[in-house]
């Protein structure tokens, strides 16, 4: 035998193509996971994000303006 107890170069391809594919799922799986998490963060903020008119709505609702004020700013938006 050549020392490789029978495997010869196929056995030896075959092993470097398997650590470099679990390699590679390895880093696959490191980007899904760090893309996932900046995803979730870019979703809670647009989910969470209230449009101009919400926020003017809601000061309205609290006192913080006059219906004058409101119906000026609602003017100045659109």
């Amino acid at each position: 035998m050549n020392g490789m107890d029978g495997m010869g170069w196929g056995g030896m391809w075959f092993g470097s193509i398997f650590w470099l594919v679990i390699l590679g799922l390895i880093v696959w799986a490191v980007i899904s996971m760090v893309n996932k998490n900046r995803g979730d963060k870019q979703g809670f903020n647009a989910s969470q994000e209230e449009s101009a008119l919400d926020i003017l709505k809601k000061r309205y609702a609290q006192g913080e303006i006059t219906k004058a004020e409101f119906e000026e700013m609602k003017r100045d938006l659109r």
